[in-house]
């Protein structure tokens, strides 16, 4: 087995048929398929692969809750392989992605991320194996590409207390003065989602990063994740905030004192993609993953777990009003100009 780093969770309920070979880092041993694997993309997705089995390693910023869920359904569907798992925000796993970039190892095998923004360099770079999901048709085609799919959306919208009256409806409200000092937002360099939000509101011509400027002008505080902006507003040390609908849902159900907005022109839609390491060694088994996760069951799980599914006509929660969402294609080569840009206004 690989060695473990980060948050792991190895969950096997079969251990038969399988034998060990050296790993990839050369320590410790794997787990290894047995001979004569069937690939991903030539099953349907109604039916295991066989024989998959061996390790596989998940890199994701998503959810624990859903990602544990679909990790706890493909192993009943595959008993014979092992998942995994480091979860961490987008700013982490890039960093951990270049320490092993540096070492000349890349040591997962699936990524799963938060935004297309942050996987597209990977691609770029040769990092992403060139494969075709038998779920492929599934995804609609402005959610893909060659060799990521998208996997669910993230609707990005504004919360407020829930005494704050008049109570925000548009974006450009955040800059009002009477939001001064009270606006919470999420730094795009640690957290997916607030990259892709960076994307939209930068390339907008309603916006711009006078946008960004605007809020800075009025003492906005940039916070590290999503849930650090629900936690700020519901304990009244932030009138609103920027942050994903999911964790701000989570609160609301709980009875946190908070109201989620749909503002105008619309909640930023995100999708979350995923991809397979172009030097994984174990194929089978990571190309398995993504075909579950992008399959109907997948998808399921997706959307009881609080997000939008990418397939149409899968279940998931309402969609309460517009949503919005940048050229992707057009900021792909952008970033760094992006990203930049937002520094020279709110610092690291």
């Amino acid at each position: 087995m690989r060695n473990p780093f980060g948050l792991i969770i190895a969950l096997m309920l079969t251990l038969s048929a399988c034998s060990t070979s050296s790993s990839t880092d050369g320590d410790t041993p794997s787990l290894k398929a047995s001979d004569a694997p069937t690939t991903a993309a030539s099953q349907s997705a109604t039916e295991p692969i066989a024989p998959t089995a061996g390790t596989v390693s998940l890199y994701t910023s998503t959810t624990q809750g859903t990602v544990d869920a679909i990790i706890a359904a493909f192993t009943e569907r595959y008993p014979d392989v092992e998942v995994e798992l480091f979860r961490a925000p987008t700013g982490e796993i890039n960093a951990r992605l270049a320490t092993e970039r540096r070492e000349g190892t890349i040591r997962g095998d699936v990524l799963w991320l938060s935004d297309p923004l942050s996987i597209q360099q990977y691609d770029a770079d040769g990092l992403l194996r060139d494969w075709t999901p038998a779920e492929v048709d599934a995804v609609p085609d402005q959610y893909r590409s060659d060799r990521f799919w998208g996997t669910r959306l993230l609707n990005v919208v504004m919360i407020h207390g829930s005494d704050v009256d008049p109570a925000p409806t548009a974006w450009s409200d955040l800059a009002d003065p009477a939001f001064r000092d009270s606006v919470a937002i999420i730094d795009p360099g640690f957290a997916g989602s607030a990259f892709g939000s960076l994307g939209y509101f930068a390339t907008s011509d309603e916006f711009g990063m006078q946008f960004y400027t605007d809020l800075a002008a009025n003492g906005a505080t940039q916070l590290s994740a999503p849930d650090e902006v629900v936690t700020g507003v519901a304990e009244d040390r932030f009138k609103v905030g920027i942050t994903l609908e999911t964790p701000a849902q989570a609160a609301v159900d709980n009875g946190s004192p908070i109201e989620i907005v749909w503002p105008e022109p619309g909640a930023i839609a995100i999708y979350s993609p995923i991809g397979v390491f172009s030097d994984t060694d174990n194929p089978e088994a990571a190309e398995a993953l993504v075909d579950f996760i992008l399959s109907e069951e997948g998808q399921t799980i997706i959307g009881e777990t609080g997000f939008q599914p990418i397939r149409e006509g899968v279940d998931g929660p309402p969609v309460n009003g517009d949503q919005v969402a940048p050229d992707w294609t057009t900021i792909f080569n952008r970033q760094d100009e992006l990203l930049e840009a937002y520094r020279a206004i709110f610092g690291e």
